[in-house]
């Protein structure tokens, strides 16, 4: 177990550093920064007296040494158009969208695994065709039309839920529905899969020959087992709607980083973009080593 420990944080280590790489080019090759910074009206003075307060004369190696050695130190600069520190916008913003993400992750496998569950118990019967529809109609719809469409049930025509903000904890029902909806057709299937090769397996067929109930064979023995694919997809899914909420924060004018994201791209905030990049990007990275981990120790066979 150490061993696969190891060899897991070392190339978590090694994403982490061509994350950090691919995050600092980026905004680069879009373009000259002190360009966008300055505005089309800037003098060309301006433009180079920007270039060298934010170093962008330098050769481009020394400007990413800085900046990872300032970010190692807890520095991830100044943001242009806010004039705060970026660790504390990224503090204000982040709560929020972790908050979305957990309770979008919570509804998906609240949703997903006992459909998964009773599909596989029921093969190509009535429930599990519904569970079929269900997962081709989240996978194929795109969240912001079943955001809206939650919108106009729910919020205009029902007004059971408000329909934007993030002050309480009713206004992170339809987001987290609209994000989790979209999530759960890979969970689902997964399951529904796992289960089935489980059920089929002579373990589980000889505890139904000990007189184990049906309960009892389908708890302790199937979804035990079926349940290990769908705990690296999990966590794998939390930290794509921690990346991919900048849609649904967007619908529902929440205050998270997603919707942070897209207005520091209109406003070429590019401290701001370089943080939010890498702090995505490290927090997906994490969540899968920690996934990676949750299987090993509940199946020793991934270790080898």
């Amino acid at each position: 177990m150490v061993m696969f420990i190891a060899k897991r944080l070392g190339v978590t280590a090694l994403v982490l550093l061509v994350t950090s790489i691919l995050s600092f080019s980026l905004v680069h090759l879009s373009g000259d920064p002190a360009v966008a910074m300055a505005g089309e009206r800037a003098t060309p003075e301006q433009i180079e007296s920007i270039r060298r307060i934010y170093g962008f004369d330098r050769p481009f190696y020394e400007q990413y040494l800085q900046w990872m050695g300032d970010v190692l130190k807890g520095d991830l600069g100044r943001s242009n158009y806010l004039k705060e520190d970026v660790a504390q916008v990224l503090a204000k913003h982040l709560p929020v969208t972790a908050k979305l993400g957990f309770l979008a992750l919570i509804f998906a496998l609240v949703l997903s695994v006992p459909l998964g569950v009773v599909a596989a118990l029921r093969p190509n019967s009535l429930i599990d065709r519904a569970a079929l529809i269900i997962s081709v109609t989240g996978q194929s719809m795109p969240s912001f039309l079943s955001a809206i469409a939650l919108i106009f049930v729910f919020g205009v025509m029902l007004r059971w839920l408000p329909i934007s903000g993030n002050a309480t904890f009713a206004h992170y029902v339809l987001p987290a529905v609209a994000l989790g909806y979209y999530a759960s057709p890979a969970i689902m299937r997964l399951t529904r899969s796992g289960m089935i090769d489980v059920l089929q397996s002579d373990h589980v067929k000889t505890a139904r020959a000990y007189g184990l109930s049906a309960w009892q064979t389908i708890v302790r023995h199937g979804l035990r087992h079926a349940i290990i694919p769908v705990v690296a997809v999990a966590t794998v899914q939390f930290g794509y709607m921690l990346g991919g909420s900048v849609v649904i924060e967007a619908v529902f004018s929440m205050d998270g980083i997603g919707n942070l994201a897209w207005l520091s791209i209109r406003r070429y905030d590019v401290e701001v973009i370089q943080a939010i990049l890498l702090a995505v990007a490290t927090t997906y990275a994490v969540l899968a080593l920690l996934g990676d981990l949750l299987n090993a120790a509940l199946d020793p066979r991934i270790r080898v």
